[in-house]
């Protein structure tokens, strides 16, 4: 059996932390869900302020996906452009 290399070790726990870092887009899903949901109650409820529950719903709904979208760039930072192998 060959000895853990320190290249190696970085590569495996940069692929177990892309891993984590994709957990963030749990968050967003349900929050967008609950977004959408609330919004549909909303303009049932007032059929005239569709426009204006709409426009926050979609805007609340853009602010919540950034956190996804920061979770993805971190773990395609971490599996192809990975800045610690190079520390060695």
């Amino acid at each position: 059996m060959e000895p853990i290399t320190g290249k190696a070790l970085i590569l495996a726990a940069s692929a177990i932390g892309a891993g984590l870092a994709m957990i963030a887009g749990i968050g967003p899903g349900i929050g967008q869900g609950y977004a959408a949901g609330k919004g549909a109650e909303g303009v049932g409820r007032q059929p005239e302020a569709q426009g204006d529950i709409v426009r926050t719903m979609l805007l609340g709904a853009a602010v919540a996906e950034t956190t996804g979208i920061y979770g993805l760039i971190i773990a395609l930072i971490l599996l192809f452009a990975n800045p610690l192998v190079g520390l060695l």
